[in-house]
């Protein structure tokens, strides 16, 4: 993701959009954690908050910012509020932090789980 500016080019990679962004998830009421993109036998396992950018894939298609995240929903949530939630919440952080828009949010939900927080 690039933009100019009289100065030169600045240069955001992808990896750096994701953590934007995963931070910005874990901070979201409803979630559990974020999970890999594979699910393998049903089961999404929980990323540790330092790899939580695996969780994000984001691209850039045709100059427009497209974020897919992996998430573990709260069981006993309402899942559409949660994810709509989660939607809004990434697509502001990530216009903030760039000051680029973004085209979607896509939110893929891997599993529910009760979650361990008091």
């Amino acid at each position: 993701m690039g933009k100019n500016s009289p100065l030169g080019k600045i240069e955001v990679s992808p990896r750096a959009i994701a953590s934007i962004a995963s931070d910005a998830v874990l901070r979201c009421y409803g979630l559990v954690g974020m999970a890999p993109a594979t699910v393998r036998d049903g089961l999404a396992e929980i990323l540790q908050v330092e790899n939580a950018h695996r969780g994000v894939n984001v691209n850039v298609v045709d100059g427009k910012i497209v974020i897919d995240l992996y998430v573990v929903i709260e069981y006993g949530t309402r899942i559409s509020e949660v994810a709509q939630n989660v939607m809004e919440t990434v697509k502001f952080a990530v216009e903030e932090a760039l000051g680029m828009p973004v085209a979607e949010v896509n939110v893929h939900v891997q599993g529910l789980r009760v979650s361990n927080r008091d």
